[in-house]
C-alpha cells in the first residue's frame, strides 16, 4: 500500500481524552509502519460526543442515568457514515455489541493488560482498606464485584479521566477507586497503580485493554488498510466474550465481566453476572477449541441466565 492511494490523508477519528489520543496516535503508528507511510499521510479527527458533555454535568450519576455507554461513541459513527472520518478507534470495553447497518469492526489491536488497578494515595491493595473506607468507581462492575468481596466498604460514584481522580483522591473524597491497567500503561503512568489485581480476584470487564478500529462496509481501502494490522489473538478472544455479553443482553447498568485467554490451541472462557449491590454472583467458564469461542460465549451466557435466581435482574 503507497502513499498514492489516495488524495488525503485517512481521517481516524477518536474522542478527545488523553487516553482515547493515545490509542488513535497507537493505531496511526501500526499503520504507518505496516505500510510504510509517513505520519501526514493520516490525520486525527477529534469528535466530541455527547457522552462527553453529559459526564463533565452529571459526574456523579451513573451512566445508565444519562443515557448509556453508546453515548461516547453515537457521534464518532455517525461521522464515519457520513464520510467525515474514515476509521474511528474505540476502547473496545467501551463499544455495543452490535454495530450500525454499514460499519464494521473487525480489525483489533494486539490486546493490552486485562487487569484492573488499585489506585490510592495510603493503602497497597484492597486487603489493606480499613472497614468502612470511602471507595470511588464509575464502574459498576467493579464497585459489585467490591461489594461482595468487602461489604463493609462504602462505595461511591466517581468518573472522570486518570488525573481527575487523582485529584479527587488527594482531595480525600475517597480513599482509593480503580482503573485500568491497559491505560495507565498507554500513557505512561503505570506507576500511578499501587496493584494490578489478578483476574482470579477481580475478573476484568469483557473486551478490557482491547482496542477497536471500525470502518464502512464499502470502503476496501480502510478494509485493506487495517487487515495488516490486526491481530488474529486479540480477535478470538474477543470473539467468545462479547458473544457472552450479547447473549446476557450486557450493557453498562448490568455488572458483567467476562475473560477469554488463549491456552495451547484452546480458549478459556470465564464469566460472571452480579447483582449491583455484590449480594449475589453468578458464574461459570468453558474450555473449547478457538474457532468455538463465540459459541461458547453464547453458551456460557445462557447456562448463567439459567442459573440466576428469580428476581435476579429486577433491579435493571
Amino acid at each position: 500500500m503507497t502513499r498514492d492511494t489516495a488524495t488525503r490523508p485517512l481521517r481516524i477519528g477518536t474522542r478527545g481524552s488523553p487516553l482515547a489520543l493515545a490509542q488513535a496516535i497507537e493505531t496511526r503508528r501500526r499503520l504507518m509502519a505496516a505500510h510504510d507511510l509517513a505520519e501526514d499521510a493520516f490525520e486525527i479527527v477529534v469528535i466530541r460526543t455527547t457522552g462527553d458533555d453529559r459526564a463533565l454535568i452529571a459526574a456523579d450519576r451513573p451512566l445508565k442515568e444519562i443515557g448509556g455507554k453508546g453515548l461516547f461513541t453515537r457521534e464518532i459513527e455517525e461521522a464515519l457514515l457520513s464520510g467525515g472520518i474514515d476509521l474511528a478507534v474505540h476502547s473496545m470495553k467501551d463499544m455495543p455489541t452490535a454495530q450500525p447497518a454499514g460499519l464494521v469492526l473487525d480489525c483489533f489491536l494486539p490486546r493490552e493488560d486485562v487487569r484492573d488497578a488499585f489506585v490510592s494515595r495510603d493503602f497497597a491493595s484492597i486487603a489493606d482498606l480499613p472497614e468502612g473506607a470511602v471507595v470511588g468507581s464509575s464502574s459498576l462492575r467493579r464497585r459489585a464485584q467490591l461489594a461482595h468481596r468487602r461489604p463493609d466498604l462504602k462505595l461511591v460514584q466517581l468518573r472522570g479521566n486518570v488525573q481527575t481522580r487523582l485529584r479527587k483522591l488527594d482531595e480525600g473524597v475517597a480513599a482509593a477507586t480503580f482503573l485500568a491497567m491497559a491505560g495507565l500503561n498507554r500513557l505512561g503512568m503505570a506507576s500511578v497503580a499501587r496493584a494490578a489485581i489478578a483476574p482470579e480476584e477481580m475478573l476484568p470487564a469483557v473486551a478490557q485493554g482491547a482496542i477497536g478500529v471500525e470502518r464502512r462496509q464499502d470502503d476496501p481501502r480502510a478494509e485493506a488498510l487495517l487487515a495488516a494490522i490486526h491481530d488474529p489473538e486479540t480477535g478470538q478472544r474477543l470473539a467468545a466474550e462479547r458473544a457472552f455479553l450479547a447473549t446476557l443482553d450486557g450493557s453498562c447498568e448490568t455488572p458483567i465481566a467476562g475473560l477469554a485467554v488463549l491456552e495451547a490451541g484452546s480458549l478459556w472462557l470465564r464469566g460472571e453476572v452480579l447483582r449491583p449491590d455484590g449480594s449475589e454472583v453468578v458464574s461459570g467458564e468453558r474450555r473449547v477449541p478457538v474457532a468455538d469461542g463465540a459459541a461458547a460465549g453464547h453458551d456460557l451466557a445462557r447456562e448463567i441466565l439459567g442459573r440466576v435466581p428469580p428476581g435476579f435482574f429486577d433491579w435493571r
